[in-house]
């Protein structure tokens, strides 16, 4: 008992030294993962698994602090010409690359961002995030598709030694919130051109500028990041060393390695919540886990390309049927899907737009209560009446066509007890509503390495739960997945939404939104409109936000920079490292302090 008391005192004492101002002490961090790493090569991953580890030792231009507020990082200040196309940056100087032993390289120079930009605009290198960048960026997509081959007339030139330039193709109102993204971050051109296709295959053939080194590097075991002494903002890192391992069961037996005191973090998850809330000690170390602004939905597939077992032809008859789409549309009990995940409170993780609540507003307004889309926000999608009534009109106009049960090949992450569990319930509960006479759904488990490349990006599904993170301030992120030439469910493929002019209606509706850059509020409008579209006919069903749950923490939760779109918010730089984690009670004292001080941030904020 004392020494508990001991370990608490403690804790309070570090945190009162925190927002002192002092610099505090902590201990190293510890963790395990199943998902393992696909490439270090930032400059061309998407997800988050990898540029986890890009946001913790490269930085970008910008980054934001603890309470959301935009902050220099590479670049001290910055200016916009008045007709909002040009932007200069004014980089750094004395920012040091540094190799992974950190030595020295070379000076982080302007150029950085340009030798960055010509790799990612060369459709070669297949940059998965080219388009972010290639989208704004004037000349971009054309250099990208070889309609231009002189990269001196894209938009980004080096001034000189520490002036950069991005010239846009039109203004666009969130261009600072897109720098926190990794397809807007520096590389040393001379050490990319040194290694070539090797470039980002370990971690000796990474050059490092970020807050942490990678020390050692070896899949399917683990990796070690360390503190950067040569860091520009050093004394803001205070986890020394941040240890991943890596265990194909990392998900089931986190629990207990951090019972252990083997990690440093552990979310608990549903299958042990109750027996952890019973327990007074271990009810004592649990709190609940952040929401984020990811969404997730389930999509249809326009483009099968799973095994033949699974009748891919047949599936692409029927999703092109609006009304069989509705009726698993309004079929699916999401209350019941989130369950599996949310079993205290799901109702705070739900959600029936795919643009979440709270993320952008216009003139007082949320978003997802603009036009149409407000009553989608407001009214859950499962139905049973509207499920049954749409099944009998999809039966009635497949007949002859498709044939029945249709076979819905649902793929799930393995490696993940949670989504494992949800594919059954969706699977029963699916099935018990419409009848097995009509849908025959086929969860398919697949390893957690490598998942998405497996299943999603390559059309390996029927029906599968997807989801998006923002990558910058404007809803117009959250329609990059469904646009042309994305790899999530090509509606650009659904029979009979392409018009005149080669684009779907909702892409047209998109582009006359993206189109509005001066009246923000009408802006919103119109992508409302069109995500109102979008989800009326059924491309997708709108599921839930990110995060929740409960967790095992020691890390304190609200030091870290906080975002709800880029990278910034995957940093660990400014986080410590608790003697012991926090209880729930400690917890929303902590989170009620911390959101009077960000509303406070929020309107001294210049950007």
């Amino acid at each position: 008992m004392k020494k508990a008391l001991m370990a608490g005192f403690c804790t309070l004492l570090l945190l009162a030294a925190v927002c002192a101002g002092a610099a505090p002490k902590s201990e190293d961090y510890y963790s395990v993962y199943s998902g393992e790493l696909t490439s270090l090569n930032y400059l061309v991953v998407s997800t988050e698994n990898e540029q986890a580890v890009a946001a913790n030792v490269i930085d970008g231009l910008v980054e934001y602090d603890k309470y959301g507020v935009l902050v220099p990082s590479l670049a001290t200040d910055w200016s916009n010409s008045s007709d909002g196309l040009k932007w200069t940056f004014n980089i750094r100087k004395g920012v040091k690359w540094v190799d992974n032993t950190g030595r020295e390289y070379a000076e982080v120079t302007a150029q950085d961002w340009v030798d960055a930009a010509k790799y990612i605009f060369d459709k070669k290198n297949a940059s998965l995030t080219a388009d972010v960048a290639y989208s704004v960026i004037k000349n971009g997509k054309a250099y990208f598709e070889g309609k231009i081959t002189d990269f001196s007339q894209v938009g980004v030139r080096a001034i000189d030694k520490y002036t950069l330039e991005y010239t846009l193709e039109k203004p666009v109102p969130y261009f600072l919130s897109m720098l926190t993204y990794v397809c807007f971050l520096p590389v040393n051109g001379q050490f990319l051109a040194e290694k070539g296709a090797r470039f980002g295959t370990d971690n000796k053939t990474l050059l490092y500028n970020g807050a942490y080194i990678i020390q050692s590097f070896e899949p399917q075991v683990g990796r070690t990041l360390v503190r950067n002494e040569k860091y520009w903002d050093k004394d803001h890192v205070y986890i020394k060393r941040l240890i991943f391992k890596y265990n194909k069961e990392a998900g089931t037996l986190s629990p207990e390695l951090f019972l252990r005191g083997q990690i440093s973090d552990a979310t608990i998850p549903s299958s042990l919540i109750d027996s952890w809330m019973k327990d007074p000690a271990k009810r004592a170390i649990v709190r609940p886990a952040e929401t984020t602004m990811y969404t997730y939905f389930y999509a249809f597939n326009f483009n099968p390309t799973f095994d033949a077992q699974y009748e891919p032809d047949n599936w692409k008859i029927a999703v092109n049927n609006k009304n069989f789409r509705k009726s698993i549309f309004h079929a699916l009990d999401k209350r019941a899907a989130m369950l599996t995940s949310e079993p205290y409170a799901p109702e705070r993780r739900l959600h029936n737009t795919i643009t979440p609540r709270n993320f952008v507003n216009a003139g007082g307004k949320d978003y997802v209560d603009m036009a149409e889309l407000a009553q989608y926000a407001k009214t859950d999608s499962f139905n049973k009446s509207l499920a049954l009534d749409y099944k009998a009109k999809a039966k009635a106009e497949l007949a002859g066509k498709a044939k029945f049960p249709v076979k819905i090949m649902m793929p799930y992450n393995a490696g993940m007890s949670d989504w494992t569990n949800r594919a059954q319930v969706v699977e029963q509960q699916l099935e018990s509503l419409l009848g097995t006479d009509y849908i025959d759904v086929i969860p398919v488990g697949f390893p957690a390495t490598g998942f998405l490349g497996a299943t999603r990006r390559k059309g390996n599904y029927a029906m599968q739960e997807c989801n998006w993170g923002p990558d910058y301030a404007d809803p117009e992120t959250y329609t990059d997945p469904f646009v042309a030439g994305s790899n999530y469910n090509w509606p650009e493929m659904a029979v009979g939404y392409m018009q005149s002019n080669g684009k779907t209606v909702y892409e047209n509706m998109v582009n006359q939104a993206k189109a509005e850059v001066v009246n923000i509020a009408k802006r919103y409008e119109l992508f409302a409109k069109a995500e109102a579209y979008f989800i009326g006919e059924a491309f997708v069903i709108p599921y839930a936000i990110g995060g929740g749950g409960f967790i095992a923490s020691k890390l304190e939760p609200f030091s870290y920079p906080f975002a709800p779109f880029g990278m910034s918010i995957l940093k660990y730089k400014g986080q410590t490292v608790l003697p012991k984690p926090l209880s729930t009670e400690e917890y929303n004292k902590l989170k009620a302090k911390w959101e009077a001080e960000r509303v406070e941030a929020l309107k001294k904020s210049k950007f």
